[in-house]
């Protein structure tokens, strides 16, 4: 019989692993103007290290999925948790910009692990409703992570450079790498490919060719889409539109990802995941359509403010239940199933983020969650028949 870890220690601990991916793109955002000084270089060299970190964040997922079904979670995550602390001494004794972006490449590729691995772990050990609620639990972690990092990344500037965020970053990778030491692998060996590594990727194709499946996944990808857009738009709109202190943004950007998390959290009040998640989508369609309007037509930052609230409310729904119904369907392969996740989720946040900036910031914000959610209602069709049959 398998030994195992306690619910609090896989809770926490593969929540902070879950949370590195995304926490390293944004954490040191602030920070970019710096670089760009420091590395005598242009703007667009220095967001170029964004771009790059979250490509090697897309790519790992698709190697290291199936890694940790061949070989189980625990070798995997611990040598990808070793490598980004490694990758992270690199970027901080990094001598040109060139040789940062590296990096940060490496970096974000090998940050993938704990996103792509936590996902295969909680389907080792849960199923049904018990799985939806430790999605949920995940989820307030990762969704989280990315908005709440930048300004965390603002507040550790006013007490060091650069370099000290990278610093705080190579801390929490040797604490982790230390901590999964005490990690009980979730897959017994009896139930590990026996394959090759190389044959292994082939379990892509049915995975992709598992219609119901890759529809969750896009409704996931959409709605992800949506949140990169506020992440990237939100400073400008608060900030340079409507002249709020950083301070006064701070603290509107806690208050939608406490949203995030309350919405999140919210799933275990519905009789079942299918039902969550089209309750999800149901408010997400109508709080689009509100967000567009004020942002559109009015001058009230707390029209706005409120609309972003509600709509990251429902994103906070949709995400934890959207992942549970993809991996309930490719249980047998979760590794790979989890790894397309992060994929998609990774390439729609690095294909949206830079468009917010394309003529104004207002109107293009607009266009692209409109866009996303005509996507998700198109998804949400195709795979449930129609939004309104939710179960009873």
């Amino acid at each position: 019989m398998m030994k195992k870890n306690s619910k609090i220690y896989i809770l926490i601990v593969i929540g902070i692993v879950s949370a590195i991916g995304p926490f390293v793109t944004d954490f040191y955002l602030p920070a970019l103007p710096e670089l760009m000084t420091f590395f005598k270089t242009s703007s667009s060299m220095t967001q170029l290290s964004l771009t790059f970190s979250m490509i090697g964040l897309a790519l790992g997922q698709i190697f290291i999925g199936p890694l940790s079904d061949k070989y189980g979670r625990k070798i995997p995550l611990l040598i990808s948790m070793i490598l980004f602390t490694v990758s992270t001494i690199f970027c901080l004794i990094s001598w040109d910009i060139e040789s940062f972006i590296i990096s940060r490449f490496i970096q974000g590729f090998t940050g993938a692990g704990g996103i792509v691995i936590s996902r295969s772990i909680a389907t080792d050990l849960y199923s049904g409703r018990e799985l939806a609620k430790f999605f949920s639990m995940l989820s307030c972690v990762q969704g989280l992570a990315p908005i709440c990092a930048p300004v965390m990344g603002g507040i550790l500037l006013k007490v060091t450079d650069w370099r000290g965020i990278f610093l705080v970053l190579m801390i929490i990778g040797v604490l982790m790498s230390m901590t999964l030491t005490k990690f009980k692998d979730s897959l017994a060996k009896e139930k590990r490919l026996n394959d090759n590594i190389a044959a292994k990727f082939l379990y892509y194709k049915p995975i992709l060719k598992n219609e119901a499946f890759m529809y969750y996944v896009l409704i996931q990808a959409f709605s992800m889409g949506v949140m990169f857009a506020y992440i990237a738009s939100s400073p400008f709109i608060y900030q340079k539109i409507f002249h709020l202190s950083p301070v006064s943004y701070s603290l509107c950007f806690g208050l939608n990802a406490f949203a995030i998390m309350i919405g999140n959290l919210s799933i275990t009040k519905f009789s079942g995941t299918e039902e969550g998640l089209l309750t999800g989508i149901k408010g997400f369609i109508i709080m689009s359509i509100v967000t567009v309007t004020v942002l559109c037509i009015t001058n009230s930052i707390i029209a706005i403010e409120l609309a972003f609230f509600l709509l990251l409310f429902f994103l906070g729904i949709i995400l934890p239940t959207s992942t549970t119904l993809a991996l309930e369907l490719e249980k047998q392969n979760s590794g790979n199933a989890s790894a397309v996740i992060g994929f998609l989720t990774f390439v729609s946040g690095g294909i949206i983020s830079p468009l917010t900036g394309l003529g104004n910031i207002l109107y293009s914000t607009s266009l692209i969650i409109i866009l996303c959610t005509i996507s998700i209602v198109f998804c949400t069709k195709r795979v449930t028949g129609s939004i309104a049959d939710v179960k009873k």
